[in-house]
């Protein structure tokens, strides 16, 4: 069975389109249930989770809805783990939007008993500013988001992979600290896709650009070597040069983006990645 865990902080606006596209999607063999944990939210994202119950019913899924005071991602994450009844666990960020195909593909990627992880193919949905655009276009080009399994917005693992962590440490990058859980190798990279958004305007991408770094300054400080997992290529100069050949829109927001995070402090406070 395949437990989803679904943390959702003032989602309203996007928990109705997540969770439709989830219940529709194809059979999930050995079955699936999704745990919504509305956490801090001073909006009705609760009720509109609660309103999907007889969808979920009719598409063979379980839905349980879970409400904490805090606005605490890594407090939801593990209250949906400690009342999930599946081996396989997934995790979805509330405004992923997947497609039908994608969930099975998971299941049968993680059906060994070895551990695994194992995510799908992003789409990142055109932005209406138009340095969002263009700094999603550059990053698409980059190593990292070209490799296997990325897992940002959506990523899962089986029991043998979720077994080699307990409780989600309290640090900003839950998605990093996963998936450097496994050497590149035992991560899989589904075909089916889904739609990730990113999030609009400069000065938001230069604020969770800010807090991306130091999500993963925090894991190298507490987690020594565990980097060395990545297995990403080195982009180097002369690639550099190829992707701001191939994208000198895009290479100007992401330098504008990157130069404004060095000369900024700060980054600790939580922001959605849209």
């Amino acid at each position: 069975m395949l437990s989803v865990i679904l943390p959702a902080s003032n989602e309203a606006g996007y928990i109705g389109p997540c969770l439709a596209a989830l219940l529709a999607s194809d059979p999930v063999p050995g079955g699936a249930e999704v745990i919504v944990v509305a956490n801090g939210c001073r909006d009705d994202t609760a009720a509109h989770a609660r309103s999907y119950a007889a969808a979920a019913q009719a598409a063979g899924w379980r839905l349980t809805v879970i409400e904490r005071p805090v606005g605490d991602k890594i407090g939801a994450l593990n209250a949906g783990d400690a009342v999930a009844r599946g081996a396989m666990r997934a995790y979805l960020d509330a405004d992923v939007i997947v497609s039908p195909a994608l969930i099975a593909q998971l299941v049968q990627a993680l059906a060994v008993a070895a551990p695994r992880y194992a995510s799908g193919r992003v789409e990142i949905p055109a932005a209406k500013s138009a340095i969002t655009r263009a700094y999603a276009r550059f990053w698409l080009s980059l190593p990292f988001a070209k490799s296997v399994a990325p897992g940002y917005g959506l990523f899962a693992v089986n029991a043998a992979g979720r077994a080699r962590w307990g409780e989600f440490p309290a640090i900003i990058s839950d998605d990093t600290f996963v998936r450097l859980q496994f050497s590149p190798a035992e991560r899989i990279g589904c075909t089916a896709i889904y739609r990730w958004p990113m999030i609009e305007g400069f000065s938001a991408l230069v604020r969770v650009r800010r807090r991306q770094n130091a999500g993963v300054a925090q894991i190298a400080a507490l987690f020594p070597g565990i980097l060395a997992r990545e297995g990403k290529p080195r982009l180097g100069f002369s690639g550099l040069l190829r992707c701001a050949r191939a994208e000198p829109m895009g290479f100007a927001a992401y330098a504008a983006v990157s130069l404004a995070v060095k000369a900024r402090r700060g980054g600790e406070d939580w922001t959605r990645g849209r």
